[in-house]
């Protein structure tokens, strides 16, 4: 479907004020640029409590926020990993989708800040939350969690590591998972480019040289995009993973190969759900206060967890 007139507003709006694009800045550029986005959202969900601590990691300590609902607990468990190329970002990138999934699906959510790129290349990204991971299964009672429901979510570089981190929960043992929900996932090298990477390539917030840009800062060199702990849908085998819900939108240079990523998925014997959202570029779920879509796509993200940690099994 076309653009509606709402979204068109939304995207001049960023190309007069937005500046130049990320990837003609500066690393440190780049992530100010994205912090300054972050602070002119809107007023944040109410949730009970909100708490920052640090962990053990594989190379120091993993910053974490945790998000507490309101009610007695003890709550289902969702590791949560944010967006941002791999290279910009933080626990303040996705605190409004945290705090949606916090309040709407009545579970915890553990947000990992895990090591960014250039500075520290793949795989220091996906070791960190797999023991980030690991650490909330084992410590899930400390803050009135459930361990024997868990599951993991992320949005574009964050879905990525989160179909990442369950393939190696797979390969690498526990802990158990329920779920995998990944929004607008990055799960493919941009090389060859999908058909999705070319026909939105400008024009709809994220572009296909912010992609190249992003990966040419996470890969030490072009050879590990074929790796399926980088690019989870070069990964040979995906029987026995955790059932996915995957979310796309029409407009985002990246729908494909989260497209394919859920077929696969679905090939495999891995029960998922697949939804694109039409007329919506990435990034359209936390733009709840204008779209009807991203406010379906909550609902059902929300729902969605709700089912897999009722599921018994």
């Amino acid at each position: 479907m076309p653009l509606s007139l709402t979204m068109r507003t939304v995207l001049l709006a960023v190309r007069v004020t937005g500046g130049k694009p990320i990837n003609e800045m500066t690393i440190p550029e780049a992530r100010r640029a994205t912090q300054a986005r972050i602070r002119r959202r809107r007023k944040p969900i109410p949730i009970a409590s909100i708490a920052d601590r640090t962990i053990p990691g594989p190379a120091g300590p993993i910053p974490i926020r945790l998000y507490t609902p309101e009610g007695p607990g003890p709550f289902p468990l969702v590791v949560f990993f944010h967006g941002g190329g791999f290279v910009v970002g933080n626990l303040d990138n996705d605190d409004m989708i945290c705090r949606s999934l916090c309040h709407g699906a009545d579970c915890v959510v553990v947000s990992v800040d895990y090591r960014l790129a250039p500075e520290h290349k793949f795989p220091a990204a996906p070791d960190d939350c797999l023991a980030a991971t690991r650490w909330a299964a084992e410590h899930a009672v400390e803050f009135n969690a459930d361990p024997a429901r868990i599951a993991l979510a992320g949005d574009s570089a964050g879905g990525n590591l989160a179909a990442v981190t369950a393939m190696r929960i797979r390969d690498e043992g526990g802990p158990r998972l329920r779920g995998q929900l990944l929004i607008y996932p990055m799960t493919d090298y941009h090389t060859p480019p999908a058909p999705s990477l070319v026909a939105n390539a400008s024009d709809y917030l994220v572009t296909r040289d912010m992609i190249i840009w992003f990966w040419g800062h996470y890969l030490n060199d072009a050879s590990q995009a074929n790796h399926p702990h980088a690019a989870p849908l070069r990964a040979p085998d995906l029987s026995g993973l955790p059932p996915a819900l995957v979310i796309t939108a029409e407009y985002d240079p990246l729908r494909d190969e989260g497209e394919r990523y859920a077929q696969r998925l679905q090939q495999a014997g891995v029960p998922t759900v697949c939804t694109r959202y039409d007329g919506m570029i990435h990034g359209f779920f936390v733009l709840d206060e204008l779209f009807k879509e991203s406010r379906q796509a909550v609902d059902q993200s929300n729902q969605w967890l709700r089912q897999v940690f009722d599921h018994l099994g």
